[in-house]
């Protein structure tokens, strides 16, 4: 299996693949890439429907050029915990914040959230945020913002009064609930015009059975949740001990 950067000619591979419909797993397969190496290229270059090889080329060029200066300072070798190897740290950041992207989440949100995921506390001021990301303290607020909305990060003071911004276990149960509240706002509204529509008819049948379907899968949905915070979330885990160096 081939390894390093893309090249040219793989990228005019890709979207040939794209223009065929292939999916990102079949072009990886013919490529013989991983698929998340297929996956965070396009969505790193205009998506699906916006890729262009050239355009890829020499954006991915570029970013290579912007990153020598900050090597140079050190910041790639920042030390990482439990032995881990910063370079596979970072790599696999940038593959978390592709995956958080192709569910639909703004890239720079993705990369918030990849951040908070692959932090060993789960939580990060703003300017750790805006210092581990290389962006500014106005682009951290306004990811944090929409994340918060959504209920996929929690805010919180620590002991000195800064404010951090936390990913848990919680915040899925949380997530699904706000999932039920919006299927639950969809059923009501297809009910409603179902009555409007005049029940029997053609566009009155297909909303009751998006409200029926939405009513099973929210039920399921709520009791599967009820049943995993209980199952998996009642013990109190401890992180493993950072394993002593003795040659330090």
């Amino acid at each position: 299996m081939p390894g390093g950067r893309l090249t040219q000619q793989e990228r005019q591979q890709i979207a040939l693949g794209l223009a065929d419909g292939l999916a990102y797993a079949e072009i990886a397969r013919r490529l013989e890439r991983p698929t998340s190496t297929v996956t965070r290229e396009v969505m790193r270059n205009g998506g699906p429907t916006g890729y262009r090889a050239d355009l890829a080329h020499r954006a991915t060029e570029r970013r290579a050029h912007r990153r020598r200066p900050a090597s140079s300072r050190g910041q790639a070798a920042e030390p990482q915990p439990y032995g881990r190897d910063a370079d596979a740290v970072r790599d696999y950041e940038e593959t978390l914040a592709t995956v958080f992207m192709t569910s639909g989440l703004p890239k720079m949100m993705a990369r918030v959230m990849a951040c908070l995921y692959t932090t060993d506390s789960g939580s990060l001021t703003a300017a750790e945020l805006a210092q581990r990301l290389q962006v500014s303290p106005a682009s951290v607020s306004k990811a944090i913002t929409f994340l918060a909305d959504l209920d996929l990060v929690r805010r919180q003071r620590d002991e000195g009064r800064r404010e951090r911004y936390v990913v848990d276990d919680e915040l899925w149960y949380q997530g699904m609930l706000r999932s039920a509240r919006d299927n639950d706002q969809f059923v009501q509204a297809a009910r409603q015009g179902v009555a409007i529509l005049g029940a029997g008819t053609p566009a009155a049948t297909r909303l009751e059975n998006s409200a029926r379907f939405l009513d099973f899968v929210t039920e399921s949905l709520l009791r599967a949740a009820e049943q995993a915070r209980e199952v998996l979330y009642s013990g109190l885990d401890t992180p493993p001990a950072e394993p002593t160096r003795a040659h330090e």
